[in-house]
């Protein structure tokens, strides 16, 4: 693709040479010449005139470096969408594989793609378009909108709700069980039936091996276009909100809300029946032991205000020093010094 096609696409504007010819997208530091690159954090200019790349992806012109430059309000997400231009994943022929298990009662809509040893329980709906790749699982009475893709071993559970445009993968388990037990008389834990199913919206998309439980009772809710990355688990009964990122290694205990747009960085956890209110940040490795504020920036375990907590980190290593020099000053000082008015007396 010649790149004033591709700015043209992109809708941005070309300064330099439209005619050359663009074969794919890369790093800065990887790119070939005949690759277009990115530059989203004007702090990384530098590394602009090193790079061997055909064209940049730039808020500005980028001097000393690529020949041409894309003029872009948002460089990352025209990077994202440039590479989707050059790379689509490759996607299984319409149809239903032989080894396949289908129950009769169940609706596959037109354009499906159904790998190999998937199997469909009863009463399931799947809408247009979907594709189950080898070995994924449908429980009984599941309903599932349009372009629904499912990567290898995704399991989706009796009676849950998925939207339209979900992506699920590898591994991903939909509506497993809540960790619910009582205890009786002798001390034994009785497991705790989880009647209520999961439900993800629209264009809702989660990486591999995390889960989202089903409820004890009512439901487990994720909001249109969450994203969750890979290794999180969503427990039993809690409500995500809309536009919610949420990156690995992070488990939100029972009953845990999330408002709209909250970020919570890797290894985040979550006390169970508290709300992290909508766009309220979250570091990574950070607990949460209560309710997070509208638009708060949060750090720490338990997490508190993140500028407070830079400044308690960069004090926590000076302790020791503290310490010892607070034990010289009392040492310095008798323990048993008289009051000075008490002189003549």
């Amino acid at each position: 693709m010649k790149l004033d096609a591709l700015a043209a696409q992109l809708g941005c504007q070309l300064v330099g040479d439209g005619d050359v010819e663009i074969s794919g997208v890369a790093g800065m530091e990887q790119a070939s010449p005949c690759e277009i690159t990115f530059l989203a954090n004007p702090k990384y200019a530098h590394k602009a005139k090193e790079s061997k790349a055909a064209a940049i992806i730039s808020l500005a012109p980028v001097r000393e470096g690529p020949a041409a430059t894309v003029i872009s309000k948002n460089p990352y997400l025209d990077f994202a969408r440039a590479l989707a231009l050059f790379y689509q994943p490759p996607r299984p022929k319409t149809g239903i594989h032989a080894t396949a298990v289908i129950a009769d009662s169940a609706r596959i809509g037109p354009g499906a793609s159904i790998g190999a040893y998937c199997v469909i329980g009863e009463n399931v709906v799947v809408g247009r378009n979907a594709v189950l790749h080898p070995h994924v699982v449908i429980y009984e009475g599941a309903v599932i909108g349009d372009d629904f893709l499912a990567h290898s071993h995704v399991t989706v559970r009796e009676f849950c709700r998925i939207g339209n445009r979900v992506v699920l993968g590898n591994s991903v388990v939909v509506g497993g069980d809540g960790f619910g037990f009582a205890k009786d008389a002798q001390g034994n834990h009785v497991k705790i039936v989880q009647s209520g199913p999961a439900v993800l919206e629209d264009d809702v998309e989660i990486q591999q091996l995390s889960s989202v439980d089903r409820a004890t009772v009512g439901e487990t809710r994720v909001g249109k276009g969450t994203r969750i990355d890979s290794l999180v688990q969503i427990g039993h009964a809690c409500t995500v909100g809309e536009r919610n990122i949420i990156c690995a290694q992070t488990g939100l205990a029972g009953s845990s809300v999330l408002g709209n747009d909250v970020l919570l960085a890797g290894q985040v956890g979550v006390s169970g029946h508290l709300t992290i209110h909508d766009k309220a940040i979250v570091y990574a490795q950070s607990g949460i032991g209560g309710d997070i504020a509208p638009g708060a920036v949060v750090s720490g375990s338990p997490a508190f205000d993140a500028r407070d907590w830079l400044r308690a980190i960069t004090a926590f290593p000076k302790l020791p020093e503290l310490l010892r020099r607070m034990r010289q000053l009392e040492k310095r000082t008798p323990s048993d010094e008289k009051d000075p008015q008490s002189h003549g007396h």
